[in-house]
C-alpha cells in the first residue's frame, strides 16, 4: 500500500529526443509540420468518405477507422512532445503518463487488427469478386470494427495495469519522448519477467497473428492478380495492393522491433536514439503518410477531389 501511494504521487521526467538547443528547435518544427499534415490529411479523407455516397463501401469504412486511429494516435504523443521541447518542465504526472500509455496501446493494437481486416477486404474484393458484397456485409464490417477496437482496449488495460505495478525506486527519468511500455520496463528496478511475458503473449496474439493473416491474404491476392489477362487490370490491382503493403511493412516492422525483442537484458538494448527513431516511425510518420498513400494512389478518391474542385 505504501509503495502504491508513493508511486501515485510521483511525477516522471520525459527526457525527450534531445537536450541540444538547436536540435530541439529542429525537432519542434519537424514534428509540428508532421502533426499539421497528419491532422489535415486524415480529416480531409474522413470528410471525403463520409460526404461521398460512392465511397460508402467496406474498404473506405475501414479506411475511415484507420484515419481516426491515426489522428488520435498522433494527438496522444506529438502535442506532449512539442510542449516538452519548448518548456523546461518535462515532468508528467502518473495519471497523465498512464493515460498516454493507455491511449497509445489501444490505438496501436487496434491499428494492427484494422490493417489485417483491410487486407482481408482486398482479398475478398480481388479473389472473390462475385461474393464480395455477401462476404463483406455491413453487419460483418461493423462486427470487425467493434472487435478490433475491443481487443485494443482489453490489451491496453492489461499492459498499463501490469506496467504501473512495477517498482521504479528512485528512477523517475523516462529515457524516451513519451510514456511507452518498453521504456518503463528498462527503468524498473524490480523483476519484469511477468511484464515481458505479457508483451510476448499479446504480441504473438495481436501483432504476429494479424501480420500472418495479412501476409496470407496477399499471397492469395498476388496469385489472383498474376492470373489477370490484361496488363492494365494487373497494374490497377497491383497499385491498390502496394499502397496497403507499404503501410503494413512500415507499421508491423517497427512495432515488432520495438515490442517483440528482449527489454530487460542490458546487452540486448539498442541505443535510445534507435528506439526513438523507431517509435517516431509509427507514432508520427506512418499516421502522416497513411492518407496520402491510400488517397494519392486511389482513383476513386482522386475523382472525388477533382469533382469537388470543379463544383467549387
Amino acid at each position: 500500500m505504501d509503495q502504491a501511494n508513493q508511486t501515485s504521487s510521483k511525477r516522471f521526467i520525459l527526457l525527450g529526443l534531445s537536450t541540444v538547443p538547436h536540435l530541439q528547435l529542429i525537432f519542434f518544427v519537424m514534428f509540428l509540420i508532421m502533426y499539421v499534415i497528419t491532422i489535415s490529411g486524415n480529416l480531409l479523407l474522413i470528410v471525403l468518405v463520409r460526404s461521398t455516397p460512392t465511397l460508402h463501401s467496406p474498404m473506405y469504412f475501414f479506411l475511415t477507422n484507420l484515419s481516426i486511429i491515426d489522428i488520435c494516435f498522433s494527438s496522444s504523443v506529438v502535442p506532449v512532445l512539442l510542449m516538452n521541447t519548448l518548456t523546461k518542465d518535462r515532468s508528467i504526472s502518473l495519471l497523465g503518463c498512464a493515460m498516454q500509455m493507455y491511449v497509445a496501446l489501444t490505438l496501436g493494437g487496434t491499428e494492427c487488427i484494422i490493417l489485417a481486416v483491410m487486407a482481408y477486404d482486398r482479398y475478398a474484393a480481388i479473389c472473390k469478386p462475385l461474393h464480395y458484397n455477401s462476404i463483406m456485409s455491413k453487419t460483418f464490417c461493423l462486427y470487425l470494427a467493434v472487435g478490433s477496437w475491443s481487443v485494443g482496449l482489453i490489451n491496453s488495460i492489461t499492459q498499463v495495469t501490469l506496467t504501473f505495478q512495477l517498482p521504479f525506486c528512485n528512477c523517475l527519468s523516462i529515457n524516451h519522448y513519451f510514456c511507452e511500455v518498453p521504456a518503463f520496463i528498462r527503468m524498473s528496478c524490480g523483476d519484469t519477467f511477468r511484464n515481458e511475458l505479457s508483451i510476448y503473449i499479446t504480441g504473438g496474439i495481436i501483432v504476429m497473428s494479424t501480420f500472418f493473416l495479412t501476409l496470407i491474404s496477399y499471397i492469395y491476392i498476388i496469385s489472383s492478380i498474376l492470373k489477370i489477362i490484361t496488363s492494365q487490370g494487373r497494374q490497377k490491382s497491383f497499385s491498390t495492393c502496394t499502397s496497403h503493403l507499404t503501410v503494413v511493412s512500415l507499421y508491423y516492422g517497427t512495432i515488432m522491433f520495438m515490442y517483440l525483442r528482449p527489454h530487460s537484458n542490458k546487452y540486448l538494448h539498442c541505443t535510445k536514439e534507435v528506439d526513438s527513431v523507431v517509435s517516431v516511425l509509427y507514432t508520427a510518420v506512418t499516421p502522416m503518410l497513411n492518407p496520402f498513400i491510400y488517397s494519392m494512389r486511389n482513383q476513386d478518391v482522386k475523382n472525388t477531389l477533382i469533382n469537388l474542385k470543379m463544383n467549387h
